[in-house]
């Protein structure tokens, strides 16, 4: 029974809806301060440290300190994936109420979960590399063939812990309900993306947009074709705790 009150717990906390905007706003792995999740949430900042501490005392958030500010980011990648597998359900099991036509277009064409790759562009490359045979995919899991292995060395990865591990992680993507990468190979992708400036993120959003350069990246390397996305909206000033 235990475990059923925590469980009633844990859903009481994230369904309540200021909080679950703060936690979908944290869900790509930034930190970011009480003030920004209040904005994002539409309270008032007493209001949303109050939630802050609940979700911090639950172990859904945790705080890092940057001299006199503190930030707040996702407390683990499971909770991330609470928040997709929530997104997916609700997407599924009330018509309507979340259908890819509703979601935001620039988080739809592609968008970070918890630091990797997810909407079409995540989708898209996860079935390209499947599609050249450079991963076979499983219920969940997605395994790296040789040939894999020898493109990512090719691009720029450290591959060596995947040749003892081949084996990482798949989410369905909740917006476009068919799997992309995550995990540890997941995120080496995207910081590989972001290191040649073949992605660049939205200061206010966890969307993502492919360069000029990423369009010509993805197809030289992966055999990728994009079409052009919205430019973001001019950057707008935050301050950001240092990593």
């Amino acid at each position: 029974m235990s475990n059923a009150y925590t469980m009633a717990e844990i859903a009481r906390l994230v369904g309540e809806p200021a909080r679950a905007h703060m936690l979908l706003a944290l869900a790509d792995g930034r930190a970011l301060p009480a003030g920004e999740l209040a904005a994002c949430a539409g309270v008032a900042a007493q209001t949303a440290s109050g939630h802050l501490a609940l979700l911090e005392r639950a172990g859904l958030v945790t705080a890092v300190r940057q001299g006199r500010h503190r930030y707040f980011r996702v407390a683990s990648s499971e909770v991330a994936a609470l928040l997709e597998a929530t997104l997916l359900v609700a997407s599924g099991t009330r018509p309507g109420a979340l259908c890819p036509s509703r979601v935001d277009p620039l988080l739809q064409a592609g968008r970070t979960c918890y630091n990797h790759l997810a909407g079409r562009l995540g989708v898209a490359l996860c079935d390209a590399l499947r599609d050249a045979g450079r991963i076979t995919l499983g219920e969940d899991t997605a395994c790296v063939t040789e040939s894999g292995l020898d493109l990512l060395a090719r691009w720029g990865l450290d591959v060596a812990p995947l040749r003892h591990h081949p084996y990482g992680r798949t989410c369905i993507d909740w917006s476009e309900r068919r799997a992309h990468l995550a995990g540890p190979l997941g995120r080496a992708i995207y910081r590989r993306c972001l290191a040649l400036h073949w992605i660049e993120g939205h200061l206010d959003s966890r969307a993502v947009r492919v360069t000029p350069a990423g369009r010509q990246g993805f197809m030289r390397v992966f055999g990728l074709t994009l079409a052009q996305e919205t430019k973001p909206r001019p950057p707008q000033d935050r301050q950001r705790p240092v990593e």
